[in-house]
């Protein structure tokens, strides 16, 4: 069962996308050649997350579909672990595939995310701009929203 929520795109940490000042590298893709190793492959997907802020509504991962724990993408920092979950962004008419990203904060140690922001990773989405209005779907048997 899916369950689709407004949201607006934010501007991110920008490190999935391309090198910044923490990484001489995309993180992403630094990751997606381990997570496909683990059985998710993100090739054809954009290489970048989308954070879509769902305030006042909050996010938890209950039981995603895909949870690699403690993944050795960087030797800047301890190894992370990431759930994923199967969903949808729905922008200007149109849904586009895609995985609800979650890097988990108890073991992250840049970057954290506000509990009312989803990272998406998806197919690439023309003209989406940040501030722009559009709508998360997600997988209800495994992201609980809460507030509303």
């Amino acid at each position: 069962m899916f369950k689709r929520v407004h949201g607006v795109l934010m501007r991110g940490h920008q490190v999935a996308s391309r090198p910044s000042k923490d990484y001489p590298y995309s993180a992403l893709e630094k990751q997606k050649p381990l997570f496909k190793a683990l059985g998710l492959d993100l090739g054809g997907y954009f290489n970048g997350t989308l954070n879509i802020s769902i305030a006042p509504l909050t996010f938890e991962m209950s039981a995603p579909e895909f949870t690699f724990p403690l993944v050795e993408w960087t030797d800047l920092h301890p190894p992370e672990t990431f759930s994923f979950s199967r969903g949808f962004v729905h922008f200007n008419g149109r849904a586009y595939p895609g995985w609800v990203y979650y890097p988990h904060p108890e073991t992250k140690k840049r970057h954290f995310q506000d509990p009312s922001l989803l990272e998406f990773i998806a197919m690439e989405i023309p003209e989406i701009q940040y501030g722009d209005m559009l709508e998360a779907e997600v997988n209800a048997e495994e992201i609980t929203i809460r507030g509303g």
